[in-house]
């Protein structure tokens, strides 16, 4: 059983399949009926009238109807279309338990525990006929698919079989006067209008199901003495074929199969059976835990059946409808009703091969699953699930083609799977025991390779290799060298496609699609909501799948889309252009064409192939939204332009692809302030000045054309400004152009007209305007001191640098979609003007602003008013010899016009492309990268102490030059070793500020501060060595070792400071302060250091009474033959007392014969021979209980992490 849909309800005791569409309905016994659709596994709809369970439910063919009957003695028609129920049928006395539409009249038969049934006319809401005979409930009538008929079974053990031949006659009209007299006296003397033809006694029980099959005179009945009843009938007489035995209770419903030759029946002792209905044998039983069964249903139209139980329904399949195939070259090869086929793609010819029957398969689901062929051997490998999985090998003889009637004699085999991996060679999957087992055209095996992960199926993977199926995973295994060639996560996987030059392969799982290339490396994966089935490459490198209900595509980059829709599943075999060759359900070879123009479309695009979009574009009717949307989606706005007519859309589009003309054509048209002002913005952008101002003076924003003047330097226009603000009465406006100006008179003028006086006084008084400020202070009461000891300066604002006019802009070739904005131009200029000059003449034409009353200017921004009439100018004619020629320019030559360059690469963003060294990443800013880096290289996970060495890094490889005032700072790079011969393109390394030689003078000062005893500062300084070295670079390999060589030594003399001033610490300890002491001895410091460190341990040991040790450190001091000779006299004072008294007083952790290193956590010994971690960067070494935790000595990698090690020079790389 193949179970497509499942569903959790109430119980289930009524089932009606949708002919066309994928819908059932459920009946529950809650009294709630259920609509759902089973391929997407949605519930659509729910109808709640009815009070008790409803039994009965039945969608008409085709109409947008269904009937209902249920506990409530109702039958209710309803339509699904508006979601209620049209009318309600009554008449029943008793619960009723099936209804069911006729065929072809506007009826509805009913059977109810009323012991009756009645057949009723829906478009006349009344009852046409009652079916009296049966003496117990009726449990179930259905009418017959062809014939005047109708069955029904009861309770009282029989199975019925009604004539309703005069039903059908009286209610089509009569032809003639005589039959219609006759039809009124029947129905004034009570004729019958269905007569019983057969009853069918059999059964010990009650009879619970009956039904028709839907060709031959049988009848099929089910009934609580745990039997199936195959009956037979004639015109004459009925009578009982065979009995099915097997079901363990009440068998609740059976039917015949609609299109293959069995009878399914359930019960409820919670099994569904299958019964081959010509051989009267069990084929197959399937069963649930708890629920028992109650009702089935099959589709009228498809191989799908469905059943209802205690706890929900299920829709199913017996068996699969794929037909076995495989491609070659130019032809298919397939199975079809138990034969080999083979069909060509060029003649379309379709040719019988070889007989493939199998005698005594009894079962369901034991066809053909997989084919594998061989051409070269003219061979064929046929998989099927028969014994658990097995496969049989014919050899397809040359003289059968065209016969296919030679009996072949296939060699057998047992194996999950199996598929021809060379010319003569097969693999076969073991599922047992987990291997791949390569067998020749005998069937002997010739090599066993066993497998990593457990693995269900195998398929082809070109010559020598299988792709291998787990759970959750496909691994490309390489019989000959028995290794992985590649491994891939995914969701369960059921077919697998290559392209034909096995670059590509496209996964293919129930509900997704993975696309990747032939080494298993990801490209991207796509998801369905409907069941995946088949999928074919293109000749463009496009994936082409089917799903149950449509054709589509994959691009390249995972972007997809419908291509058709479909009424049937197919299974894509081979695309050839814009046809599709597929099989359908029924093995038969349809061609499909196809519009392949959206796709190629997006795939030039992709690929960027402008010339084909272009000849696509002029050629084809691409359009539409979602064209449009993916065309700004994907960057191309100014391809989007050419489709769309609206304004508002071309005026964003134009916007987003920076074409200001068709923006401003757009923005005239639609006439809106929104859109004015971000056509302002937009000319800004591209310092389009004219179009800006225009844009201003449409939406009359006058401080923005204000200090747009001011910026551009244009005082002329900036007077007119304070003008228009005058006329206006705006004095706040008139007041910031005068401002803007540095017109102090003018502000005086102003504040003075504003009646704020004393503010006009010192405006006149601090400018030195004093005949102004004398006149002014005679009209003030009380007049403002001015501030003792200030020096005031003018305020006038800065003079622009570039004055007036447009930003320049750069001469480049046309772009190839130009032609699209302004197509059938050829080479004529655009009809575009210039916007400076005559965009803002009106503000001439304010004239003398006093004659005008304040408040209304009068000045209208009009578009009349743009342009000055061409006609009579102040132009000066140019007088040509009238022989001159003009040469004509040629129609398809391209002028030189403006088309946006593209981007250039950030020099930060080369350096990190081509650098793996995150000194470098650093530098060009990219701290995320770095640090990753640093992680991978040396196991850092503290990066505060690097913090401020990032920040210098970036800003050390960079300059920072000022241009003029309104531009933003300019950042160089600054490259190493740059030189003025180095070409302009080819980009060097970035500066550092961090180099060796800076390390050496910290090693020597770490040096100094050690002799002189200042742990505290030698401890920084060395720290700080190894903070920064993962931030030096090198250029040779013996500068590295360098390096290396300097981790180490500034590792040691951390480790010894952190001893010593731990030490200094423990004054309470004496014992834990011999021991660090000890333990300094053995850090690995220069020998000026290492001597005093003896001497140091020495003093303390011997303080301490403990001579033995104190001897050691003397004797392992002499050794060193120290130059210093009052080191050399107090070590050998100290040998000559410890011989006096050879003894320690306290017992040390410390014994100096075992070699050891010391933990640089817990400073303890960790003895040779015993478990230790290191940190990866500076190798200091720890006790394990460490693991995972910081470094205390370097402070920034943690002990024992992964790392590859350090990189630092670009010679490593190399």
């Amino acid at each position: 059983m193949l179970t497509k849909f499942e569903t959790k309800s109430n119980r289930v005791k009524g089932l009606s399949f949708h002919s066309k569409r994928p819908w059932i309905l459920a009946s529950l016994h809650s009294g709630v009926i259920q609509l759902w659709d089973y391929r997407m596994g949605t519930l659509i709809d729910r109808f709640d009238e009815h009070d008790g369970p409803v039994r009965g439910v039945h969608f008409h063919k085709s109409q947008p109807l269904f009937v209902s009957g249920g506990d409530d003695y109702k039958i209710k028609v309803w339509n699904y279309k508006l979601h209620r129920c049209l009318f309600t049928l009554l008449g029943h006395l008793d619960y009723i338990r099936t209804v069911q539409f006729h065929h072809e009249y506007p009826w509805i038969v009913s059977a109810s525990d009323d012991q009756t049934i009645r057949i009723w006319n829906w478009q006349s809401r009344t009852c046409i006929s009652v079916l009296t005979g049966h003496n117990h409930y009726v449990m179930c009538a259905s009418f017959h698919p062809k014939e005047d008929l109708v069955v029904s079974a009861s309770l009282d053990q029989t199975v019925r079989v009604w004539d309703i031949g005069a039903l059908r006659k009286k209610t089509v009209s009569p032809a003639d006067d005589i039959l219609r007299l006759s039809q009124m006296n029947t129905d004034f003397f009570g004729g019958v209008d269905a007569v019983v033809k057969y009853v069918l006694e059999g059964h010990d029980r009650g009879v619970n199901w009956a039904s028709f099959h839907p060709t031959l005179p049988l009848i099929v009945s089910g009934a609580d003495d745990r039997q199936v009843k195959i009956w037979r009938m004639n015109d004459t007489k009925a009578w009982e074929v065979d009995t099915l035995r097997g079901h363990m209770n009440n068998v609740s419903c059976v039917l015949f199969h609609a299109r293959q030759d069995i009878i399914v029946s359930n019960s409820e002792d919670k099994s569904i059976r299958v019964w081959d209905a010509t051989k009267r044998t069990g084929l197959q039983t399937f069963r649930r835990e708890h629920d028992r069964f109650w009702i089935l249903a099959s589709h009228p139209e498809m191989n799908l059946l469905a059943a209802g139980h205690d706890s929900g329904m299920i829709v199913f399949k017996l068996e699969r409808e794929r037909p076995a195939f495989s491609v070659s070259n130019d032809s298919l090869l397939y199975v079809k009703d138990r034969f080999l086929r083979v069909f060509e793609y060029s003649t379309q010819k379709d040719i019988q091969l070889i007989p493939i029957r199998r005698p005594g398969s009894n079962s369901l689901n034991q066809g053909p699953r997989t084919l594998s062929y061989s051409p070269l051997e003219n061979a064929v490998l046929i998989c099927s699930d028969m014994d658990g999985g097995s496969y049989e090998l014919y050899v397809v003889p040359k003289d059968s083609y065209g016969r296919g009637d030679t009996v072949q004699e296939a060699k057998r085999g047992i194996g999950g799977s199996a598929v021809f991996i060379a010319r003569n060679k097969f693999a076969v999957l073991e599922k047992s025991s987990n291997q791949i087992v390569v067998k020749n055209m005998k069937n002997d095996p010739i090599k066993k390779c066993p497998l990593s992960i457990p693995t269900d199926a195998i398929f082809y993977a070109g010559t020598g290799n299988v792709l291998c199926r787990a759970e959750d995973r496909v691994v490309i295994f390489d019989t000959h060298q028995r290794t992985v060639a590649g491994e891939l996560q995914t969701s369960f996987i059921r077919y697998v496609v290559w392209s034909s030059d096995m670059s590509s392969v496209a996964l293919l799982s129930k509900h997704s699609i993975v696309i990747a290339d032939k080494s298993l490396v990801h490209r991207c994966t796509l998801h369905e909501t409907i069941r995946v089935k088949s999928g074919a490459w293109d000749d463009n490198g496009v994936f082409i799948y089917t799903t149950l209900t449509h054709i589509k595509y994959c691009l390249p980059n995972g972007d997809s889309g419908i291509i058709k829709t479909l009424d049937v599943p197919i299974y894509i075999t081979k695309i050839y252009g814009n046809t599709i060759f597929c099989l359908d359900r029924d093995g038969k070879n349809r061609p499909v064409i196809i519009d392949s123009t959206e796709y190629i479309f997006k795939l030039s695009l992709l690929r960027k192939r402008y010339d084909q979009v272009m000849g696509m574009i002029r050629n084809s009717e691409l359009c539409g939204q979602a064209m449009i949307a993916y065309l700004q989606q994907k960057g191309f706005p100014e391809v989007a332009l050419h489709f769309v007519k609206d304004e508002r859309t071309r005026f964003n589009l134009a916007l987003e692809s920076g074409n200001i003309q068709i923006a401003v054509a757009s923005a005239k048209e639609i006439d809106e302030k929104d859109h004015w002002y971000r056509l302002g913005v937009e000319g800004l952008r591209q310092g389009n000045a004219g179009i800006v101002e225009y844009a201003y003076q449409k939406t009359k924003n006058f401080e923005r054309l204000s200090f747009l003047y001011l910026i551009t330097g244009n005082l002329d226009k900036l007077s007119k400004m304070m003008k228009i603000a005058e006329v206006k009465n705006e004095v706040m406006g008139q007041f910031h152009d005068a401002l803007y100006m540095g017109d102090i008179q003018e502000r005086v003028k102003i504040l003075e007209n504003a009646g704020h006086l004393p503010l006009a006084y010192i405006t006149a008084k601090v400018h030195g305007l004093d005949d102004v400020a004398e006149r002014i202070a005679s009209e003030l009461e009380e007049v403002p001191s001015l501030p003792q000891g200030k020096s005031a300066s003018l305020l006038i604002p800065p003079k622009p640098v570039l004055s007036g006019g447009d930003w320049p802009l750069l001469m480049v070739t046309r772009g190839i979609f130009h032609d699209l904005e302004n197509p059938g131009r050829g080479a004529q200029e655009e009809e575009y003007e210039e916007p400076a000059g005559n965009w803002v003449e009106e503000l001439d034409d304010i004239g003398e602003a006093d004659n005008i009353p304040n408040g209304d200017s009068g000045v209208e921004f009009d578009d009349e008013e743009m342009h000055e009439e061409t006609g009579s100018g102040g132009w000066e004619p140019l007088d040509l010899p009238a022989d001159v020629d003009t040469p004509k320019t040629a129609p398809n030559v391209r002028s030189s016009v403006f088309v946006t360059p593209t981007t250039g690469m950030p020099v930060s963003q080369i350096w990190t492309q081509k650098s793996s060294l995150a000194a470098e990443h650093a530098a060009a800013g990219n701290f995320d990268t770095a640090m990753r880096l640093l992680n991978r290289q040396l196991g850092i996970r503290n990066f505060s102490p690097l913090k401020q060495l990032f920040i210098d890094l970036q800003s050390g490889s960079h300059s920072y030059l000022y241009a003029f005032s309104s531009a933003p700072v300019i950042t160089v790079a600054v490259e190493r070793g740059w030189s003025e011969s180095a070409s302009g393109n080819v980009r060097g390394p970035p500066a550092l500020v961090f180099n060796f030689s800076q390390l050496e003078e910290k090693l020597k000062a770490g040096y100094r501060a050690t002799s002189a005893g200042k742990f505290t500062e030698a401890l920084k300084i060395f720290l700080s060595i190894l903070h920064t070295i993962p931030l030096i670079v090198v250029e040779t390999r013996r500068e590295v070792d360098e390096v290396k060589e300097l981790i180490i030594i500034a590792k040691e003399y951390v480790l010894g400071a952190q001893l010593e001033l731990k030490r200094r610490e423990m004054k309470d300890d004496p014992v834990r302060q011999q021991e660090l002491a000890a333990y300094f001895t053995h850090c690995n410091l220069q020998a000026p250091h290492a001597r005093l460190a003896l001497m140091n341990a020495m003093s303390v040991s011997y303080r301490a009474k403990n001579m033995i040790t104190a001897a050691t450190f003397a004797r392992r001091l002499l050794e060193t033959n120290p130059p210093n000779e009052d080191q050399a006299k107090k070590a050998r004072q100290v040998l000559a007392a410890a011989e006096k008294d050879m003894n320690d007083v306290s017992q040390l952790n410390y014994d100096f014969r075992n070699p050891f290193v010391v933990c640089g956590a817990t400073y303890v010994p960790i003895y040779r021979g015993q478990k230790d971690v290191t940190c990866p960067y500076c190798s200091t070494h720890f006790v394990p209980s460490h693991q995972g935790q910081l470094c205390t000595v370097c402070n920034l990698a943690v002990v024992g992490a992964d790392a590859s090690g350090i990189l630092c020079s670009p010679s490593q790389i190399r």
